[in-house]
């Protein structure tokens, strides 16, 4: 039993997903964005390469091209009746991607991710406005967190 035990675990490894040995770091450098179409998707792309290059900016040959997609929506929450308006809300950022090799544009990982931050809603209209701002930004920061440890994930392998 004990000699069986120890050949299971033996079988068993574990290591960091941006370990040196698995030359995960080296790949993320070599990940191209594509174009953002949108406030948003540009912050969901600007944290992405930041992510992969470690902030050393795009990468200038890609070996691998992320495709990226992402909307947002905004949620009214708290209702009060007398004034039928909102004093607070969801934001939530939808990321749709498609990791692809530059060479041979074989799809390596799709997916999508989602992320939602909360926010409080001025009476005053600007107020209101920068408040869902910032929360876009929190949650397009966020989800491409997520996105960005799903890429690392597939390149590990």
């Amino acid at each position: 039993m004990i000699l069986a035990s120890a050949a299971f675990l033996s079988a068993c490894q574990v290591r960091p997903l941006y370990s040196e040995s698995s030359g995960v770091v080296e790949k993320l450098s070599s990940v191209g964005f594509s174009p953002a179409s949108s406030r948003v998707e540009q912050q969901v792309r600007n944290r992405l390469i930041f992510l992969a290059s470690r902030g050393a900016g795009e990468a200038v040959n890609p070996q691998y091209q992320v495709e990226i997609r992402a909307t947002t929506s905004v949620a009214d929450t708290l209702l009060t009746d007398s004034t039928d308006t909102s004093r607070a809300g969801r934001v939530t950022v939808s990321v749709t991607y498609t990791l692809r090799s530059a060479t041979d544009n074989h799809v390596i990982k799709a997916g999508s991710r989602a992320t939602t931050a909360l926010v409080d809603f001025s009476e005053q209209e600007f107020a209101k406005q920068r408040a869902i701002r910032d929360a876009q930004n929190r949650a397009a920061d966020q989800v491409a967190e997520f996105v960005g440890a799903d890429i690392a994930a597939a390149l590990s392998r």
